[in-house]
């Protein structure tokens, strides 16, 4: 369980599912329909749901189309968003503030980029002592194969692979599908 005391509950945290990220990547309307489906039975639950923006000024400035969550991803007016411009959502923002706000010590994480800002976040929590659990079929990233990167579903596949045997002493770590995400209670 969490090293955080007094942080009993959880949270989905769906990071940067913006048009000007996902907007290529691979299975997006696969992975777009499971995160709809998390957001709605967190929100059934009454689960916080923290959301996670990122801009630059290169690409995906605040308020751009390209800045914009995805059409089908409606963030309730209720919920956080965490403005963040570097790939662990904990850098430099307001996130660790928010969760604790919220009493959450787990987290239950999907978006994008998976080699980037998905990789990092999950560091990001373990090391600041948080439960963390990938939702293995709700995360996706582009094919950047023309720089070396291995495909985007082998990248998917290795990031589930390496993060469900992840430990920390005091934390949990791990992979779960879409259809077993259990709000409830901690694997």
């Amino acid at each position: 369980m969490t090293t955080l005391t007094g942080r009993s509950r959880t949270a989905l945290i769906v990071i940067d599912m913006q048009n000007g990220v996902v907007g290529e990547a691979y299975e997006r309307d696969r992975v777009i329909a499971n995160v709809v489906a998390l957001v709605d039975k967190a929100r059934a639950e009454a689960v916080p749901v923290v959301w996670v923006a990122h801009s630059d000024d290169d690409g995906m400035p605040q308020g751009s189309s390209a800045w914009r969550y995805v059409d089908q991803l409606r963030r309730d007016a209720s919920e956080p968003l965490v403005h963040k411009t570097f790939a662990d959502s904990f850098e430099d923002t307001d996130l660790e503030a928010v969760l604790a706000s919220l009493q959450v010590g787990r987290l239950i994480v999907v978006g994008a980029q998976t080699d980037e800002c998905i990789r990092s976040t999950l560091h990001g929590a373990i090391v600041r002592g948080y439960d963390a659990t990938l939702v293995s079929d709700a995360h996706t990233t582009e094919d950047l194969t023309e720089w070396g990167a291995p495909p985007p579903g082998q990248v998917i596949s290795h990031t589930n692979m390496y993060w469900s045997g992840h430990r920390a002493p005091g934390r949990r770590a791990g992979t779960i599908d879409t259809a077993s995400v259990d709000f409830s209670a901690p694997r």
